[in-house]
């Protein structure tokens, strides 16, 4: 049973993206690695911006710029 989890910022993305995401990483274990899609479980967590650190900054401060 693979587990993934994505992370990305919290900065729009929409439900209809999320899905895709969804869908296409279930297809891919699928594809590659034979995996049983009914017991593929993706996970997407969205970080705010404040909260995901890049060379020591936060991405709000590096957006900002």
């Amino acid at each position: 049973m693979p587990y993934v989890n994505i992370k990305i910022t919290r900065d729009g993305v929409t439900a209809a993206q999320k899905a895709e995401l969804i869908a296409g990483v279930t297809r891919l274990l699928q594809q590659v690695l034979d995996k049983n899609p009914a017991t593929t479980v993706v996970v997407i967590d969205e970080v705010d911006t404040d909260n995901w650190g890049i060379g020591g900054e936060t991405v709000t401060l590096r957006r900002s710029r």
